[in-house]
């Protein structure tokens, strides 16, 4: 089945073709991820990754223009975020050096689980940046309720761990808490805030049951691979792989069912890309240390990797913006003129509507705090700031300083809803690029400062990069996007999504899998041979040297 293209522009100086992305708009989502990746590796883990997922969508949301994409720059950004973090939960440090042990067998497998490990990351992140694309304004306001009751169940779960942590020292690697070192805590604190929201609204909504779904496909991946096969990728490190598998494979299956393929196809495109961007900074890496020369490399392949990252969201999104027609913005009222849902025509009725400032508030001001509160442990650190100051942590006057911020933000966010403010412009091109840059300058000054304490010459290529590429993406998102670039045909988004071949897509994934691990392997052990990469890190997954997991008392040793 052929897919329907998107109608020309009245602009007919821009081309439109099978591919809905001009070359700047490439180059802007592959900065806006290697931007979002390179502020990751100070931040770190999910947190951190949120970063880039809410960089990426934004930019892809706005470059590739679809007006019905521009009035949901929020969601996009909201969902990319959430989508891209999950990821963060995997452990790594250990694979990257099996690739670079010398050890040809290792090197192979670290290669393998790179690639592994990239897919995961990448395919549930742009699955979940798919989703404001191709859902009914009704069913992705749906999953507000149920991921605010997880946020607030998780919030609630780091205070309770927190406390434990102050109590008993060593606690990660001495409780029961410590299972394989793997977040199945937060999985099943996700079910129960679910269940509890759902006996609360007295309904399991859609977007309850997708989270349920994806929990329960967490369980079986963690539970078959690592506690029934004894399956585990980098011991002692943490087993959070295992779930991203089931959770992946339940994700999928769960949009197939749901016929929502498009979201599927974007999942398996970003993430086959991902893997291979995964193991290729990897190798890029080892290349570059070749030169002699010494400085951040580990952060260079961070912001490699989120650039290929980038390329993935922007091949997913090029197609998707040429073939998804408009998506269904209708109210919940039936009887909403056809006008009023026009672009062009008024603002109609809109469920929900507290959900896009949420979005805006969620990315200003949960996604920057999340992270940036990381900053005054490192300035008291570097003694560049007191511990205490009039019997208050250093950390309890940054948080009363972000409140002050926090509530402004909400205050003024809702004053915007009844009656918008002068300093928000009026078209939506307009609201996503200043969401844009707003968030990305806060986490560009945010990320600066946690590192300007301890500044040396190698800090140049992570904050110094990091500022040259955001000065081009700023230029890149108000100099590219125009006001009506292509105008999408009205239509039922799952007319269309049943013209995507999945396998097809599976299969080359396996392949590219195979001959680029084989490749990278090849090309790692003829420039280094048997010898380390980094004679510092090293470890081993089999052979002599291989290091056996860590015992400890938790569930995964009892």
């Amino acid at each position: 089945m052929s897919l329907p293209s998107v109608s020309r522009a009245q602009d007919r100086s821009v081309p439109i073709s099978s591919f809905g992305l001009t070359p700047g708009g490439v180059l802007l989502i592959a900065l806006s991820l290697s931007i979002g990746w390179g502020i990751r590796g100070n931040f770190g883990h999910e947190y951190g990754a949120m970063i880039a997922g809410a960089l990426s969508a934004l930019a892809a949301c706005l470059v590739a223009g679809r007006e019905d994409w521009r009035r949901r720059a929020a969601y996009f950004a909201f969902f990319g975020a959430i989508g891209w973090s999950f990821g963060g939960s995997m452990s790594y440090g250990y694979v990257i050096a099996y690739a670079q042990s010398g050890h040809g067998p290792t090197v192979i497998y670290g290669f393998a689980c790179l690639f592994v490990i990239g897919f995961l990351w990448a395919a549930v992140g742009g699955a979940a940046t798919a989703l404001p694309a191709i859902l009914p304004r009704r069913r992705l306001t749906e999953f507000f309720p149920p991921l605010i009751a997880v946020f607030i169940a998780w919030t609630l779960q780091d205070l309770v761990v927190w406390r434990l942590d102050q109590t008993v020292p060593d606690r990660r690697h001495e409780s029961f808490l410590y299972w394989y070192d793997t977040d199945w805590l937060s999985v099943l604190t996700a079910m129960a805030a679910v269940l509890a929201a759902a006996v609360f609204r007295r309904r399991l909504c859609l977007a309850s049951v997708m989270i349920l779904f994806l929990c329960v496909g967490w369980w079986v991946g963690f539970g078959g691979l690592v506690v029934l096969l004894g399956l585990r990728m980098c011991p002692p490190r943490g087993d959070s792989w295992a779930g991203m598998v089931g959770m992946v494979a339940a994700m999928l299956v769960w949009l197939i069912r749901r016929r929502l393929h498009a979201a599927a196809w974007a999942g398996l495109v970003a993430g086959v890309i991902g893997g291979l961007g995964f193991s290729s900074a990897v190798l890029f890496k080892m290349i570059e240390m070749k030169s002699g020369y010494r400085t951040n490399w580990h952060s260079i392949l961070e912001q490699t990797y989120g650039f290929i990252n980038g390329l993935g969201i922007a091949a997913a999104f090029g197609c998707l913006a040429a073939r998804l027609p408009v998506v269904d913005d209708a109210p919940t009222d039936p009887g909403a003129s056809a006008a009023a849902l026009s672009p062009r025509g008024p603002a109609a009725p809109e469920p929900r509507r507290w959900t896009d400032a949420f979005a805006v508030f969620f990315v200003l001001v949960v996604i920057t705090y999340v992270n940036i509160e990381k900053n005054p442990e490192e300035w008291v650190k570097a003694k560049v700031m007191p511990a205490e100051m009039y019997g208050l942590s250093a950390w309890g006057w940054f948080n009363i300083g972000y409140l002050a911020v926090a509530v402004a933000a909400a205050l003024l966010l809702a004053r915007h809803l009844r009656t918008p403010l002068a300093l928000v412009p009026a078209s939506w091109l307009g609201k996503g690029q200043l969401l844009y840059v707003a968030f990305l300058w806060w986490m560009v000054v945010g990320n600066f400062e946690r590192a300007l304490s301890g500044f040396a010459p190698q800090r140049l290529v992570t904050e110094g990069v990091i500022l040259i590429n955001a000065v081009l993406a700023t230029v890149l998102v108000l100099w590219l996007p125009r006001e009506r670039l292509v105008e999408a045909t009205p239509g039922p988004t799952e007319a269309v999504t049943s013209g995507w071949r999945l396998g097809r897509v599976a299969c080359w994934g396996a392949v590219v899998m195979i001959v680029a691990v084989l490749a990278q392997s090849g090309l790692a052990r003829a420039f280094y041979g048997q010898t380390p990469a980094e004679p510092g890190h090293q470890h081993f997954r089999f052979g002599p040297k291989a290091e056996p997991a860590r015992p400890v008392k938790g569930l995964s040793h009892p």
